[in-house]
């Protein structure tokens, strides 16, 4: 970071915390590809997260942090405080609370505080904006019907981003017959618009010092709780004693265990329009698996 950046950015943390910020250093932090990312620390032993991107990610940032101040305010699971976030010598960035983490905690608390999180309901599902899942718009127009959320803004969005970027065929056969067969998937289950984080691969959260779960970079919107616990399989899995807990305080219906891959093909075919690669043959074969068991 350039000097007129850092001494930009420690006025706007000084500004927003209402205490005087001067920077001692800014410590590269790994485990994201998509931002540039810091830690801050200031000459009292404060410290802060910086995220940077170019300006055009703007709209990214000022809608993770308002997506973390909607988690925030529902007193359930812990995510790091929105300090500020806006555009500086030609980049956007999002400055937010430091928490140190670790990847061991009390995984029976994190499935308690998310179903905490999932009894917190709308009467639509969708969000007051659109937001993004990765790099990708995630849109979010209010919708009174689930079914017609799920098919029209997101698969149905990821499937026209797909063709696209040149994936026609036979996604694009198996796609319009799995959008055309969703009601199949609902006969005996209505789902309520909960508060979803929207992107809860095992990467998306961790622990404090004190086993306290954090859940971090949401996605967030109202929609059927079993989207995120799908997301919680997709990639590597949570501890066992997080779907125990999870479970006990707010069961799942029987159908969970078809419709997880169909929550799962969005963000499968969200990886598709992003990296390329074998994602797009993953998400036929899961159509294919999809469409034989509602045949």
């Amino acid at each position: 970071m350039n000097a007129s950046l850092i001494a930009y950015i420690s006025t706007v943390i000084s500004d927003a915390t209402r205490r005087p910020f001067a920077l001692r250093a800014a410590t590269p932090v790994g485990g994201g590809s998509i931002n540039e990312a810091y830690r801050l620390e200031g000459t009292d032993s404060s410290r802060y997260f910086l995220k940077l991107n170019d300006v055009q990610h703007n709209n990214m940032f000022i809608f993770e942090a308002e997506g973390l101040n909607a988690i925030a305010a529902t007193n359930t699971l812990r995510a790091p405080r929105n300090i500020a976030h806006g555009i500086a010598d030609r980049q956007s960035y999002l400055v937010l609370e430091y928490l140190e983490l670790s990847s061991h905690g009390d995984a029976k608390l994190l499935g308690e505080q998310l179903a905490e999180l999932h009894r917190c309901t709308a009467t639509q599902f969708g969000f007051a904006h659109d937001n993004f899942i990765g790099t990708t718009l995630q849109p979010n127009e209010w919708k009174d019907n689930w079914i017609d959320f799920w098919r029209e803004h997101r698969l149905g969005f990821q499937l026209r981003l797909a063709a696209q970027n040149g994936y026609g065929g036979q996604l694009q056969r198996l796609g319009e017959k799995l959008l055309n067969a969703l009601p199949a998937f609902f006969e005996s289950y209505s789902p309520q618009p909960s508060l979803l984080h929207g992107d809860l691969w095992s990467g998306n959260y961790a622990f404090l010092a004190d086993g306290t779960p954090v859940i971090f970079d949401p996605a967030t919107y109202y929609g059927d709780r079993e989207c995120d616990l799908a997301m919680t399989e997709l990639f590597g899995g949570y501890p066992t004693d997080f779907y125990a807990a999870y479970r006990a305080a707010y069961p799942l219906d029987a159908g969970y265990a078809i419709r997880k891959d169909l929550y799962n093909l969005y963000h499968v075919l969200n990886h598709a329009n992003l990296f390329g690669g074998g994602y797009a043959g993953q998400a036929e074969g899961m159509m294919q698996r999809l469409l034989a068991k509602v045949g």
